[in-house]
C-alpha cells in the first residue's frame, strides 16, 4: 500500500501530460503560453510561460525567457529561467542567463553562464539578499 502511493506520485511527475509540442524542424517566433506541459524540439524566438512542466530536448532552443512550474533542459537557452519547483540541466544542456528556482540539478558536462538564486517554497527571511524587494 505504501509503495503503491509512492510509485503513483513518481509516475505522475515523470509522465506529465504534454499539451504542446514544438517539432524538431519548427521555428516559432513570438511568446508562447500554455496551461499544460510543453515539449520543445525546435526553436522558440520569444518568451515561454508554462503553468506546468517545460521540457527542452537536445535539439531544442529557446531565445527568450522561460517561466514554468518545473523545467528539464537538454538543449540551449539564451535567456533567464524562473522555476517555482525543480530545474534540471542535463549533460547536453546549455543556459546563458540567470536562474531563479526552488531546486536545481546540474549534470556533469552541462554549461551554465549566469547567476542562480534559490527560492524557498515557504516565505522566510532565509536566502534573502539586498537585491530582494
Amino acid at each position: 500500500m505504501l509503495g503503491k502511493s509512492k510509485n503513483t506520485a513518481y509516475s505522475d511527475d515523470a509522465h506529465a501530460k504534454v499539451g504542446t509540442i514544438i517539432g524538431k524542424e519548427t521555428t516559432f517566433d513570438g511568446d508562447l503560453s500554455s496551461p499544460d506541459a510543453v515539449r520543445i524540439d525546435g526553436i522558440i524566438n520569444g518568451n515561454c510561460t508554462c503553468e506546468s512542466k517545460l521540457i527542452l530536448s537536445p535539439d531544442g532552443q529557446v531565445k527568450g525567457n522561460i517561466s514554468a512550474q518545473s523545467v528539464i533542459i537538454s538543449g540551449q537557452v539564451d535567456g533567464d529561467i524562473t522555476v517555482q519547483g525543480k530545474l534540471e540541466l542535463l549533460s547536453t544542456g546549455k543556459i546563458a542567463g540567470n536562474i531563479t528556482a526552488g531546486s536545481l540539478v546540474i549534470d556533469e558536462g552541462a554549461c551554465f553562464d549566469g547567476r542562480c538564486t534559490m527560492t524557498a517554497s515557504t516565505s522566510s527571511s532565509y536566502g534573502k539578499d539586498e537585491s530582494d524587494d
